[in-house]
């Protein structure tokens, strides 16, 4: 049998498809979604928080700020000590400069800390501050 002249020379090998650049562009497409998607952060400690019976739905809290029972200060997951508390929220909020502050204040934490903490809040431009409260029944 005769072979046509587009297959002459022509092994198997070269047959196949090059699927390289189709990977290439999957790996973009991963890359993009995962710069660009929000993640939820945490501040990095669990605080038993008081009830309260008239507490909403904070929309864009991009910023947790947790306060133990033992006045330890948490964001991100980093213990961090209150002369630095102004510099970290400065740089969250300058991350996402539209979210807002919410405080998890244990209900045995001080009040000095939490207003140190929403006066930090505030010396660097961020209006919404909210307290989170225990999920009420």
């Amino acid at each position: 049998m005769k072979k046509f002249s587009w297959q002459e020379g022509m092994d198997d090998e070269e047959l196949n498809i090059d699927v390289t650049p189709m990977l290439d562009v999957v790996f973009i497409l991963l890359i993009f979604f995962i710069v660009t998607a929000s993640f939820v952060k945490e501040a990095g400690i669990d605080v038993n928080r008081p009830q309260a019976s008239t507490a909403t739905q904070q929309e864009n809290a991009s910023i947790l700020v947790a306060l133990t029972n033992d006045d330890s200060i948490w964001i991100d997951g980093r213990k961090i000590e209150q002369h630095a508390l102004r510099a970290n929220i400065e740089r969250l909020h300058a991350e996402n400069p539209k979210g807002s502050v919410v405080i998890q204040a244990d209900k045995d934490s001080r009040n000095e800390l939490l207003i140190a903490v929403m006066d930090s809040a505030r010396a660097v431009g961020v209006s919404n501050v909210a307290i989170a409260t225990a999920d009420g029944e």
